[in-house]
């Protein structure tokens, strides 16, 4: 589909090193320098696109006049024919190339923005964990991370349990696009949501980060502790991906968390993510790193 008209925007697709980027930029001129944002749209890794989602590119818009900056949506390789982690690849890319060339668009190299929904929160996550160190190009000014996905070793967490049955991602259909997105079989999908996929060698290294306990009360009404389960070497395996931080970037190390930039972090309360936005915002705090939270109490997935 052509890129779509907006009289107040020129909408244009380009290549970013490669990677597909639709970008918007505000047709008023500027007497100083833009802000710049980086967005990943949603959709498990396994939907969506920059070209065809029309509630991307309502957003994206939005954004680019409200703020008045350059959005640039990236439009990263879909899996399971892009075998991960194609998808966060692109995404770096695309982000590196922003940050070195931000200068062509109109854009403040300092004052640059990385912004995703769902899995896009989850992208986000990740290029921000790996760019900290990084001293050759401009520093992310922040990320923005709307109900992201962040871990896949707890699938009984008390928003997986509050919203088992969501009517958009439920948490069986969590699992599931999972799977579809590292193109394995399906069959794993009922011992992964009992959590038999994690040795208790893993559990204990990660309970300090990865814990009900860490959940405000007030999130954790009715939560039940679910049953102890075997751990199935087999399975384990199979889902190694899973244990990596740019799938699970709850799972980062301190020295990576404390680089991160000041941070927006949204959650929906009727959401099976919920859980995992919250344990990252205490990760972030307890890293010294400036969060900004909003939860939307009538909010979902």
């Amino acid at each position: 589909l052509p890129a779509c008209r907006d009289s107040r925007l020129f909408i244009k697709d380009l290549h970013f090193d490669g990677v597909p980027v639709r970008i918007y930029l505000p047709r008023e001129p500027s007497a100083s320098k833009r802000r710049g944002v980086i967005f990943f749209h949603g959709g498990c890794g396994i939907f969506g696109s920059i070209s065809k989602e029309l509630k991307e590119k309502i957003i994206c818009r939005y954004i680019a006049r409200k703020s008045d900056s350059v959005v640039a949506s990236v439009g990263y390789h879909l899996a399971p024919e892009h075998k991960y982690p194609a998808q966060t690849q692109e995404c770096l890319t695309a982000t590196v190339h922003f940050l070195k060339t931000a200068e062509t668009y109109g854009v403040d190299p300092a004052r640059i923005i990385v912004c995703g929904d769902s899995v896009g929160g989850t992208y986000t996550a990740s290029v921000c964990q790996e760019l900290g160190h990084r001293t050759d190009i401009p520093k992310i000014c922040a990320q923005v991370l709307i109900y992201p996905f962040l871990q896949a070793l707890n699938f009984n967490l008390p928003s997986y349990q509050k919203n088992v049955a969501g009517a958009f991602l439920s948490r069986e259909r969590t699992v599931h696009f999972i799977l579809k997105y590292l193109k394995k079989d399906c069959s794993l999908k009922e011992p992964i949501l009992a959590g038999s996929h994690v040795p208790e060698s893993i559990n204990l290294k990660y309970r300090k980060w990865i814990n009900p306990d860490l959940i405000p009360e007030v999130f954790k009404l009715g939560y039940k502790p679910p049953l102890p389960t075997s751990f199935l070497p087999q399975v384990h395996e199979e889902v190694q991906e899973l244990f990596e931080p740019w799938f699970s970037p709850l799972l980062a190390e301190d020295a990576v968390v404390c680089l991160l930039p000041d941070t927006c972090i949204v959650t929906c309360e009727h959401d099976v993510l919920r859980d995992e936005g919250l344990l990252y915002k205490k990760r972030l705090e307890d890293n010294n790193v400036r969060v900004t939270w909003h939860h939307m109490e009538k909010g979902f997935h």
